[in-house]
């Protein structure tokens, strides 16, 4: 299954058979390196939150898990950005930018591969983040971003998505090598990339936005 470019799809966080987030952009690019995603300012998109509107973030993960939950609908907020979905990776780079436009840093987002599905008028991918990430400067230098959220969720294997904790760090690893060396997707490329002016960005999230996980 392959996206047109231009096609306007939903980028989803799954978590066990539950939808976490969801985000809407158009595809860039989708070919045998992977699918490349374009998410634009005020884009509609949605996020799980507790009945107080509280996101997963805001409260400890013993008080998130007995919580009940819904999912709020809100707007990107802040500059636009690429997110790139290596065929097969466990992980996804995204490229942040200033409110000029202008690349600022990539952050790779450590999660399983990506289940697409395409119900003809809607679109997607879902994938399940594993909360662990990396941030990656321009001159290649790096750091681990929420290693505390992610130990203190691990210590719930019975809630916790994560299965394997050694394998999201091996993966966070195999990353980093790439940045390090300044290989695919660390080289330099889409750091130019400008929108094309025809894309314009829908005011509210598609009808069908909420159907049952692909995974």
């Amino acid at each position: 299954m392959s996206f047109e470019p231009g096609r306007l799809i939903l980028h989803r966080n799954v978590r066990r058979g539950r939808i976490g987030w969801v985000r809407t952009g158009r595809v860039v690019s989708d070919d045998e390196r992977g699918l490349l995603i374009h998410v634009a300012r005020d884009s509609p998109v949605a996020s799980e939150v507790t009945e107080a509107g509280l996101g997963m973030r805001a409260v400890p993960f013993t008080e998130w898990i007995t919580s009940s939950y819904r999912l709020a609908q809100a707007t990107w907020q802040g500059p636009s950005l690429l997110k790139f979905l290596p065929t097969g990776a466990a992980h996804s780079v995204w490229w942040f930018r200033d409110d000029e436009d202008r690349f600022t840093n990539w952050y790779v987002n450590l999660e399983e591969p990506g289940v697409r599905w395409d119900d003809g008028t809607l679109a997607g991918v879902d994938v399940t983040d594993q909360d662990l990430d990396v941030i990656v400067r321009p001159d290649r230098r790096w750091s681990w971003k929420d290693e505390d959220e992610f130990t203190e969720r691990l210590a719930f294997p019975e809630h916790y998505w994560v299965a394997d904790e050694r394998a999201v760090r091996a993966e966070g690893e195999r990353v980093i090598a790439l940045a390090e060396a300044g290989e695919f997707p660390f080289d330099g490329t889409w750091c130019d990339f400008r929108t094309p002016p025809d894309w314009d960005t829908p005011d509210r999230l598609p009808s069908g936005w909420d159907r049952p996980p692909a995974r």
